[in-house]
């Protein structure tokens, strides 16, 4: 299994960030509309890490990874069978792909496909 996205919302993007940057030596860009305005930085592999502020006031911190798979509507099948609940249906974010969120062991869990 990859890792595709690691999306982490935070109150405080820019000490995140400034954490990571000192920690790992990563650069992150600029706010992408796309992902939520979220500031990304590449991952080993080929993936994202992007951090952002909550979308909205009820939106509570959190740190979601986003498993790369082929067939994201199998993928939810799977997850549902085994006991998962979607809390975002596959949804297309133009020019990086479609995600999914799904809810189990009272964690965020999320699917990318590209």
């Amino acid at each position: 299994m990859q890792i595709q996205y690691l999306e982490i919302v935070t109150k405080d993007v820019d000490a995140v960030c400034a954490a990571y940057a000192a920690m790992g030596g990563v650069k992150f860009g600029e706010p992408d509309a796309g992902l939520g305005n979220a500031r990304t930085a590449a991952l080993a592999g080929g993936g994202l890490v992007g951090v952002r502020a909550p979308l909205r006031e009820t939106e509570d911190p959190v740190v979601r990874p986003y498993w790369l798979v082929e067939d994201i509507e199998a993928a939810v099948a799977a997850v549902v069978e085994a006991g998962g609940q979607v809390a975002v249906p596959p949804m297309e974010i133009p020019g990086h792909g479609t995600f999914a969120i799904y809810l189990q062991g009272g964690n965020d869990h999320g699917l990318w496909q590209l």
